[in-house]
């Protein structure tokens, strides 16, 4: 399997949605590119240590691919919304394609101009990948677990 990570307000709301796509294997949520080692989700939510909430989504390249991957992450959240995603604010609710290597970087940049040319104004930062931090036990299938749907997400085809 392969692993991809994006980040995209609440990662409950994220995770709901890859969850359901065909070919995605496991979904974790946690943390990465901030200051300090295996952080707390009650340290990440100041928003003072760096970490923007993410997903980190295994999946069968055979069945869906990293491309795929990246055109659904920007039809499940507001990708033009700068400060956060819906009613979160904060840096740790950022838009974020966290790439592995140049092929994913490069990608990751065509999808986005291609969002460019279609009169969108993207927020989405462009990241190298860093250490991810798996969230708390309770935080994973959260949404699922409680019989809820997101509330900052909702899928929207662009492509």
């Amino acid at each position: 399997m392969t692993k991809a990570y994006f980040s995209a307000g609440c990662f409950w709301g994220v995770e709901y949605y890859f969850k359901r796509l065909k070919g995605v294997t496991k979904t974790t949520v946690g943390f990465m590119g901030g200051e300090i080692e295996n952080p707390s989700y009650k340290q990440v939510k100041t928003g003072l240590t760096g970490h923007l909430e993410t997903i980190e989504v295994e999946y069968n390249p055979e069945v869906v691919s990293y491309e795929a991957l990246v055109r659904y992450f920007f039809e499940i959240h507001n990708f033009e919304q700068a400060d956060g995603q819906g009613i979160d604010i904060g840096t740790q609710y950022l838009s974020a394609i966290w790439f592995n290597n140049v092929e994913e970087r490069d990608m990751a940049i065509r999808i986005f101009g291609e969002l460019m040319q279609m009169g969108y104004h993207p927020a989405t930062q462009i990241r190298q990948a860093m250490t991810f931090y798996p969230a708390e036990d309770y935080h994973q299938d959260y949404l699922d677990l409680q019989g809820e749907s997101p509330e900052c997400h909702v899928y929207r085809r662009i492509f």
